[in-house]
């Protein structure tokens, strides 16, 4: 477990340095917000589309061949998608870097399977925590060092990713362990990795069912916050690289005391369905307050808040799915849950820019400019919803079964 961590986290720290910084790089090609915002989103979609595609197919791949090359394959091709998208000279460029990064990139997925070859079923709840802890330490480091080197030079955090993934890379070469054993491998099949298909089979999986929507609906919501933060601060407060890295330097703090320590303790006293269905409810009413907010302090007093009662659904939810899918198939079910998050990346620029064009004209601290948060409140209000009601018909069943 220590390996796949430092492994995570190194990784993170590597995409979390260009958080703060790539939309205002795209702003350097453009020549007012409106046309920033649509551009951006562009970036964003092709590698949404791309690693939609890809996902399933590296998941199965990594039930063949094991989990370590795969890992080794994602990070060559983000130190690369970093180091050229630090040399771009135009947005062409940016968006085919993208295309290749997100084809090539998968590592969310592979080390969730990875933490479940190693895991017996009862404490995957708690791993996949800890790893959403690395995430959330990873954007602890990362955005502050991204809007730190940002407002030095924007150009620089891209290449001190890209020198992160090539230590990652290294790392993984000479230290990592293989923990997907030859027995328990499984050929691989192309009528199986089609994204659309592994997502039916995904649906399928005993005990799953209407999750996957949550998932999804959860996931929109996240990439359109995800796609919408820096540019909606910047407008509406007026926040620079720097301060938009000290917002997500919040927010990997929070996931990390949360997923790492609370969490933990929370499972021993509580069941996971009872603390996904709050979490998903206190997420909801987090988008909103993010939306109303009138004051730059209040976003981080409602990152603090929202993480410590919201924090550990997903690692929950994941763990549910995980346990439902067999030894042999963790890598593909992992990919099939990271396309089910690439296909919502791809949807997210597509909403997100939209909305905040709609209100990029408006003047700071207008109430209206936070329209992609509230749309992200309706999305995580919805999956709340589904999410009690697929619980309870669970436990009706389970109750039946014993009678």
């Amino acid at each position: 477990m220590p390996f796949i961590l430092i492994t995570v986290l190194i990784d993170m720290i590597a995409i979390g340095l260009i958080v703060p910084v790539l939309p205002l790089l795209v702003g350097t090609f453009t020549a007012s917000p409106t046309e920033q915002t649509f551009w951006f989103g562009a970036v964003a979609l092709t590698f949404g589309v791309a690693n939609f595609f890809a996902s399933p197919i590296l998941g199965a791949l990594s039930d063949k061949y094991g989990r370590r090359p795969v890992l080794l394959l994602g990070f060559s091709g983000l130190a690369a998608s970093f180091i050229v998208t630090g040399l771009a000279t135009a947005l062409w460029m940016l968006i085919a870097v993208r295309l290749f990064s997100g084809a090539m990139q998968s590592n969310a997925a592979v080390a969730n399977a990875y933490v479940a070859d190693i895991t017996a079923p009862q404490d995957r709840a708690r791993r996949f925590g800890l790893i959403g802890a690395m995430f959330g330490l990873g954007f602890t480091l990362g955005p502050v060092m991204g809007g730190l080197l940002g407002s030095i030079d924007l150009h620089l955090p891209f290449f001190a990713a890209g020198g992160m993934a090539v230590l990652n890379w290294l790392y993984g070469y000479f230290v990592l362990p293989e923990s997907l054993p030859p027995e328990r491998r499984k050929p691989f099949e192309w009528k199986r990795v089609n994204p659309f298909s592994s997502l039916r089979e995904l649906s399928q999986l005993r005990g799953v069912g209407a999750l996957v929507a949550v998932i999804g609906l959860a996931s929109l919501a996240q990439f359109t916050l995800h796609n919408s933060f820096v540019l909606y601060t910047t407008f509406k407060f007026g926040w620079g690289p720097a301060h938009n890295g000290w917002a997500l330097f919040t927010v990997g703090l929070m996931s990390v005391l949360v997923q790492g320590f609370l969490l933990k303790h929370l499972l021993r006293r509580f069941s996971g369905r009872l603390l996904a269905s709050v979490g998903l409810a206190a997420s909801s009413l987090t988008y909103f307050s993010f939306g109303a907010a009138s004051e730059g302090w209040m976003m981080f007093v409602i990152i603090v808040v929202g993480n410590i009662i919201g924090g550990g659904a997903a690692a929950v939810i994941q763990s549910l799915v995980s346990n439902a899918a067999d030894s042999r198939s963790q890598g593909q079910t992992m990919g099939s849950v990271a396309a089910l998050n690439s296909l919502m990346a791809v949807i997210a620029p597509v909403v997100s820019a939209p909305l905040l064009g709609m209100v990029s004209h408006l003047p700071a601290g207008d109430w209206r400019i936070g329209l992609p948060f509230y749309f992200c409140a309706a999305l995580q209000l919805c999956g709340t919803v589904i999410a009690i009601r697929h619980f309870r018909r669970a436990a009706l069943q389970a109750a039946a079964a014993v009678a």
